[in-house]
């Protein structure tokens, strides 16, 4: 098992399976990993894992090195992996890598708690960029974005009207809200999508069950 005062802790068997992932690309030692948290659903995370060149890595990540793969995390993702655990998923019906996370979404995110302070100026700058620039886009199709939280450089928004349970609901995050929200707001690093695809009428993914 991998760990020592790191961020992360890997089992070897998960070491393992990712070195074997790895190896079936061109210019695999030449790969990292690259781990962010992608959205909440439920009390839970998502999580975002792809391979890119070292080379081509954000100067912002953080990068650790396990045995001779490194990993790079999002400034904006390490405060809610700190502590997690890369492992091989122990449910036999779902084989493959897990994150056993031991941090979750506040309550004020998910709803469960008192509303959170959103008259802060990173937060007003957030809201103003979600009514002045996206809301307008998405509009045409339907959709509308609301800002739930800012914590630690990360702000929560929940998608409605169409982009609810959207196919498409991940690229329009990925490519034009954080995009956007990033560029502009400079406190912020990390966009999560907060939002209850599944009860959506075209949910994209499913709650994992642990």
């Amino acid at each position: 098992m991998t760990t020592d005062s790191r961020i992360l802790t890997i089992t070897d068997a998960a070491l393992e399976k990712l070195l074997e992932i790895r190896a079936t690309e061109n210019d695999a030692e030449d790969l990292a990993l690259v781990l962010a948290i992608a959205g909440a659903q439920g009390t839970d995370f998502t999580y975002s894992m792809h391979m890119t060149r070292v080379d081509m890595l954000d100067a912002e990540d953080v990068v650790e090195h396990y045995g001779d793969l490194p990993i790079a995390m999002p400034p904006g993702s390490v405060a809610n992996l700190t502590g997690a655990t890369i492992e091989m998923s122990k449910n036999l019906l779902k084989p493959g890598l897990s994150i056993n996370n031991p941090n979750s979404p506040s309550p004020e995110i998910l709803g469960d708690g008192p509303p959170p302070d959103l008259s802060g100026p990173v937060a007003e700058q957030v809201e103003h960029v979600l009514r002045t620039q996206i809301n307008p886009s998405i509009a045409s199709h339907g959709g509308q974005a609301e800002l739930v939280a800012v914590e630690d450089g990360v702000a929560y928004v929940r998608l409605g009207g169409a982009c609810q349970g959207c196919g498409m609901a991940g690229v329009t995050l990925t490519q034009g809200i954080e995009s956007t929200i990033v560029s502009v707001v400079p406190d912020v690093h990390q966009v999560i999508d907060v939002t209850d695809h599944d009860s959506g009428e075209n949910p994209y993914y499913e709650q994992a069950k642990k």
